[in-house]
């Protein structure tokens, strides 16, 4: 009996112009989780991916849950093609892909963690159901508010966190962390009533 992997993707723009977008608030997510594996990432040999190889929600680094966290190197509408070539190649079906995304619907400061549903205009989300077949994936979606006045959803996203907004972030970030633990670890139904807030 193959033991279960899990493929944690964490969506957002390479490079350091994006770095502190809110758009990326998937791939600071993966930092957190790689840091706890005790990994750092490196390049897939599919090439279009950065990944760590590791375990989460073992004690001590002993036990825990099989996982491969992914990072695209291509931008965030394109994150589908590597993501389902990783699952591929590590043999993991699409119910035990999960996606960490920033979410427009839901308020700064909490998340919202579900299995499948439509794309709700993210670029990433609808790569990944376009390549992935399917839209039966988690989704871990960390809430990023409504952009302020007039300004467009579009540049709301690709601009940076305020500095209010930064004093709070390594706790929304370890949260979300977290959430992803607590879903490979125990499965939804524990996950949604400790952080659907």
């Amino acid at each position: 009996m193959t033991e279960t992997v899990w493929l944690v993707v964490g969506l957002g723009n390479p490079g350091p112009s994006y770095a502190g977008n809110r758009h990326n608030i998937g791939y600071m997510v993966l930092d957190e989780l790689a840091g706890r594996t005790g990994s750092t990432f490196r390049p897939h040999k599919t090439g279009r991916a950065d990944v760590v190889e590791g375990r989460l929600g073992g004690l001590g680094g002993v036990g825990g849950q099989r996982v491969v966290l992914a990072r695209g190197r291509c931008y965030m509408n394109e994150s589908g093609g590597p993501v389902s070539a990783l699952a591929k190649f590590y043999k993991v079906p699409v119910e035990n892909v999960v996606a960490i995304h920033d979410e427009l619907d839901i308020p700064f400061d909490t998340l919202r963690v579900k299995l499948g549903g439509g794309d709700n205009g993210h670029n990433g989300l609808r790569s990944m159901r376009r390549s992935l077949d399917s839209g039966e994936f988690y989704r871990v979606r960390v809430g990023i508010g409504r952009p302020p006045g007039r300004q467009s959803p579009a540049d709301f996203v690709l601009s940076d966190y305020s500095s209010a907004e930064r004093k709070v972030l390594p706790f929304q970030v370890d949260k979300a962390a977290d959430a992803v633990e607590c879903l490979v670890t125990e499965g939804l139904e524990k996950t949604q009533s400790r952080f659907n807030s």
